[in-house]
């Protein structure tokens, strides 16, 4: 089996990937407070369900780029085929 070396760039877009989830999950949360009219202490209260939010939205983007790589790797190997 062949040894994948996962790069510091890599990583750190990835840290970077995870970090606007969890911002977008807490603006989420921030205007459902806003909207049903709360405390704003349900911003420190419901920071396990930000992160729960913050992976799921995480998973979905991976599972898009995964999806658009595969479509863009597909045309590569097409026009290949082609020429």
């Amino acid at each position: 089996m062949k040894d994948s070396i996962i790069t510091a760039e890599r990583k750190k877009k990835e840290l970077i990937n995870l970090l606007v989830c969890f911002i977008i999950a807490n603006l989420v949360n921030l205007y459902a407070i806003i909207t049903y009219h709360t405390h704003f202490s349900e911003m420190i209260t419901s920071i396990f369900y930000i992160i729960i939010f913050t992976f799921l939205i995480y998973t979905f983007w991976t599972i898009i780029r995964i999806f658009f790589y595969s479509i863009k790797v597909l045309f590569k190997r097409e026009n290949k085929i082609q020429e």
